[in-house]
């Protein structure tokens, strides 16, 4: 009898105009040549496989086709055995198929290798014909006896197709195939018969693979593998022989393919947890990083490592070091993965050679970028990943920081201004972590002040200066660099005085000696043209808009540089370092002359400051903040004796509030770590104890592949919580419809699936009834409901299932039709199902810079106004991050205290990896409500739009609630 179950076949497209009558077939295959013959053999296929299979053909094929002895032809013709029906309407057996098995046991008995090579690969394919296979039963199992391996081993899987299909036609099998695994000596051979005795009879196999012992290492690649698989399967359950799996996959660790190796390393880690097997396998996959060209095949064996890391903590540390060595990779996402996994192995143990080898690194890329006129992007990203890096181990092992702090300040001149500011942010934490190096770093950031070219890290140094300069000595000798960085004051006195010197070069003709060298200038007259005429000239505005261009673009010290830019926002940051350095000045010298000189000096810079930024020396005007600051220095710094509120701001409040930033940061960070240390280690007090001797599976049991394969793949059983799947119910239909509908909606990965029950509420027969979905926004319906027949109050569940490409919300509607009666066509119109973005968006934290960085990039900006009934600020907050899945970056240090208006940033991920921002400035008003407004940001339009949506729909509770899934 034919098998109830059919082959899958991928249908091929095919014009009707194209394919020729079944007349035309047969005539050419009847008086065509072999090229002819294998065209419209090719046909016949397609047309077949699209579901006409030409029944009147097969008796010409067998005539004409199948005595044929071209190879290719033949080839074919196998695919053609294949999909071609077989049977008759009962169910028996075609009496051409009679033909058909005569010329395949021909076939078999050829004297041409390849084609009983070729048509052993075909019985494979028709294994479930039980027909069809008995009379070739004896040949097969002589083939495994022909002098050619090709024909061996295709009649061992020939063999293993059949019995795994049916059993009794080859009942000694596995004895059969064990006998010829003993004297074979094809590499390939005895592969595809362990392979067959490790899947029909598992204690053959290990009986084998015993026997052979220490001879495993010599073994062909192919078979290693199914060695190992053997191993796995039999170590699924109790085996004696694991002492003996252990030596046998510590042979093949030493594979020359890479492949064994990963796997033998896999597999021993599940086997014994002994620290020695452990850092053997941690060995085998370092070294697969190193020589391993892929990159793909890197990554996935650094998780490996970091996973047995994470179970072995310090077991691996020793071999730190060799991990060291995969950062001379190029590739950036290995060498972040690596120095990832070298952070979590660090110890005091090992962190000196650690920070030697990044340093060693981090030098090479200096000298990298110094050798070439344009360094790459790869080289600066490097860079910073490794000055992160070090920031990181220096500041988690204090005994190290004072040897790095002085090697990565000489980065703070670094063209690329991401590791400059990582550099900055690294050196602002030690020094106030670690008092006993503030001497050494503020007097290693004078002698660096003048190489620094970036805004942002002036800012960051000024900072640093103006609150860790205690001694009067440290205080003369920062104001005496700052003031060589900032150049000859007053400013502006000085600019005009060098316009003006750059302005009289040009005009200077003689010198005349009677008047004391004193310049005499040239008198000039009218230029005349070629025509005779006097032209007009504009000498006057032209050069002097050119002398100002030039003189703008001259070389000037480096913070006066950025001042003449326009970047007053560093002036302020300026004047507010040297009225700290004048007022710990003052505390702490008791030289009067000397404090009131300093005084001086920093208020003649910061009027410098004011006055240079209204004239037209400067790219862009000063701005009003920037000038209101600059102010204030001054009138404190003029009401020194008088404002001790004032000073106590400047010099405790400012260092007060970055300890206390660092000291929530370390808090979140323990919080953190304590939270994945109590997810780990939670136990109920009502938890059954579990024995490991007593268990079924051992803790340390082997992978199981199957297991694996059913955990991605989603076919493994999966246990749902019964109240959880009530809610996910949507009523689609009323209870008075003729037909009642409801949906259980599903969210799988990014499809979303629909199983919808229908309920026949009628005495009546309901005909080719359609559930028939259409939807709106991103979302594509992957295959249309099949046509059914439901009988009076019967009941009948439909699946669909809906794709997911973008967060953006979307509506599924559709409708039921059906036949009734009288064949008169029927119609109910169903509820809307509202897609909720939300099951795709999960809270995500960045830092401030990255945040930063991705606000400037994203395009897409929708602005929500805010009008809310609420009365405390950040009530509406918790709402908003309730509401949105999205996660606040802004610390809870922050937003303490009392008042009436509240800035906060937002962060949110989608599945998509489309990232989210949003900034909330919200004020309460006088009246007790909340107004302002929500600044969503995103790369893409849709993330955007529906966020904002999702913020106006909380805020109008006065509207009805859309139905969400």
């Amino acid at each position: 009898m034919a098998s109830t179950e059919s082959s899958c076949h991928t249908i091929i497209f095919e014009s009707a105009s194209e394919m020729p009558s079944p007349q035309e077939l047969r005539s050419s295959l009847e008086k065509g040549n072999d090229e002819v013959k294998l065209e419209t053999l090719r046909k016949i296929i397609v047309s077949t496989i699209n579901g006409n299979p030409l029944p009147t053909l097969l008796m010409p094929v067998i005539q004409f086709v199948m005595p044929s002895k071209h190879k290719p032809l033949k080839k074919l013709l196998h695919f053609y055995w294949e999909v071609c029906p077989k049977y008759d309407e009962s169910g028996k057996l075609k009496q051409e198929m009679i033909l058909v098995v005569n010329a395949i046991r021909n076939d078999l008995q050829h004297p041409n290798e390849y084609i009983r090579g070729a048509t052993l690969r075909f019985l494979q394919k028709i294994a479930k014909d039980v027909e069809l296979l008995e009379p070739l039963i004896p040949i097969c199992r002589s083939c495994l006896e022909h002098r050619h391996s090709y024909v061996r081993k295709n009649a061992v899987f020939a063999i293993y197709a059949i019995y795994r299909e049916h059993e009794s036609l080859i009942p000694d099998a596995p004895e059969l195939l064990q006998t010829f695994l003993a004297v074979e000596s094809d590499a390939t051979c005895k592969r595809n018969a362990f392979v067959f005795l490790a899947h029909c009879a598992l204690p053959k196999a290990v009986e084998w693979l015993l026997s052979v012992g220490d001879g495993v290492s010599s073994l062909d690649e192919l078979l290693q593998m199914s060695v190992i698989e053997v191993i796995r399967a039999d170590c699924k359950g109790e085996t004696v022989h694991k002492p003996r799996y252990i030596r046998i996959i510590f042979e093949l660790l030493n594979a020359s393919s890479h492949a064994v190796k990963y796997e033998a390393a896999t597999t021993l880690t599940s086997l014994t947890q002994n620290p020695a097997a452990v850092k053997a396998a941690a060995s085998s996959f370092i070294t697969l990083v190193q020589k391993e060209s892929d990159n793909n095949v890197k990554l996935i064996v650094l998780d490996r490592l970091d996973v047995l890391r994470s179970k072995h903590p310090r077991i691996l540390d020793g071999l730190i070091m060799d991990v060291l060595q995969v950062l001379t990779n190029a590739d950036m996402e290995v060498r972040r993965k690596a120095l990832s996994l070298v952070l979590s192995m660090t110890s005091s143990r090992n962190v000196e050679d650690v920070v030697l080898f990044l340093k060693k690194q981090l030098l090479r890329t200096q000298s990298e970028a110094s050798s070439s006129s344009s360094p790459s992007d790869s080289t600066s990203e490097y860079r910073q990943l490794l000055i992160q890096s070090i920031h990181v181990t220096a500041i988690k092992f204090s005994e190290v920081a004072g040897s790095v702090v002085g090697a990565l300040m000489e980065f703070l001149g670094d063209a690329s201004n991401p590791s400059a500011l990582d550099v900055v942010a690294f050196v602002r934490e030690v020094v106030e972590k670690f008092p006993l190096l503030r001497p050494t770093i503020t007097s290693k950031l004078l002698s660096v002040l003048p190489s620094i070219k970036s805004g942002k890290v002036f800012r960051g140094v000024l900072w640093i200066l103006g609150e860790y300069s205690d001694s009067p000595e440290e205080i003369t000798s920062a104001m005496r660099e700052i003031r060589g960085v900032i150049g000859e004051i007053p400013i502006l006195a000085a600019e005009q005085r060098m316009l003006d010197a750059a302005s009289g070069e040009g005009e200077l003709v003689d010198v005349d000696d009677d008047n004391n060298g004193k310049e005499k200038r040239e008198k000039r007259g009218p230029k005349v043209l070629e025509d005779g005429t006097y032209a007009t000239e504009t000498a006057l505005t032209s050069s002097a808009k050119e002398r100002l261009e030039a003189h703008r673009g001259a070389k000037k010290p480096p913070l006066r540089t950025l001042l003449l830019g326009g970047d007053f926002y560093t002036g302020a940051v300026l004047a507010t370092t040297l009225t700290k350095l004048v007022l710990r000045f003052h505390d702490k010298s008791s030289d009067q002359a000397a404090a009131n000189l300093i005084k001086v000096e920093a208020m003649l810079i910061m009027t410098s400051l004011i006055r240079v930024g209204q004239s037209k020396f400067v790219t862009q005007a000063i701005d009003e903040d920037s000038s209101e600051r600059i102010m204030n220095c001054i009138q404190t710094l003029g009401k020194l004796e008088r404002v001790k509120e004032v000073h106590d701001v400047f010099l405790e409040d400012t260092k007060g509030a970055y300890k206390r930033m660092l000291s929530a940061q370390e808090k979140r960070a323990a919080e953190k770590k304590d939270a994945e240390t109590m997810k780990k280690v939670a136990v109920q007090v009502d938890d059954l104890l579990s024995f490991r001797q007593f268990s079924k599976k051992s803790v340390d049991e082997a992978i199981d592949i199957d297991a694996d394969v059913g955990r991605a793949t989603g076919s493994a059983e999966v246990r749902e919580d019964f109240i959880s799947n009530l809610s996910r119910i949507t009523q689609l239909t009323g209870y008075s419809d003729p037909i009642y509908a409801e949906a259980f909606v599903k969210m799988h990965g990014f499809d979303i699936m629909l199983d919808v029950l229908l309920v026949n509420q009628t005495a009546n027969t309901l005909q080719n009834l359609c559930l028939d979905f259409a939807t709106l926004g991103d979302l594509k319906i992957v295959e249309r409901p099949a046509v059914h027949t439901v009988p009076p109050y019967g009941y009948q569940s439909i699946k669909a299932t809906i794709k997911v490409s973008s967060t953006e919300t979307g509506v599924i509607f559709g409708s039921i039709l059906w036949e009734g009666q009288n064949m008169n066509e029927a119609c109910v119109v169903l509820h809307d199902i509202h897609v909720d973005i939300m099951d795709y968006i999960k809270p995500s934290y960045v830092n401030e810079a990255q945040f930063r960085s991705m606000w400037t990039e994203f395009e897409w900006e929708n602005r929500v106004v805010v009008n809310a009934n609420m009365d405390d600020p950040r009530d509406y907050l918790q709402h908003v991050m309730k509401t949105t899945n999205m996660s606040c970056l802004t610390p809870e240090g922050a937003m303490s205290g009392e008042c009436t208006f509240l800035s906060a940033n937002l962060s949110a991920r989608s599945l998509f990896g489309e990232d989210a921002l949003a900034n909330l400035s919200i004020e309460r008003t006088e009246a007790g409500t909340i107004t302002g407004h929500v600044r969503i940001r995103s790369k893409t339009q849709g993330i955007a739009l529906s966020l904002g949506d999702r913020i106006t729909t909380m805020s109008q509770r006065d509207t009805s609630k859309p139905l969400t899934v």
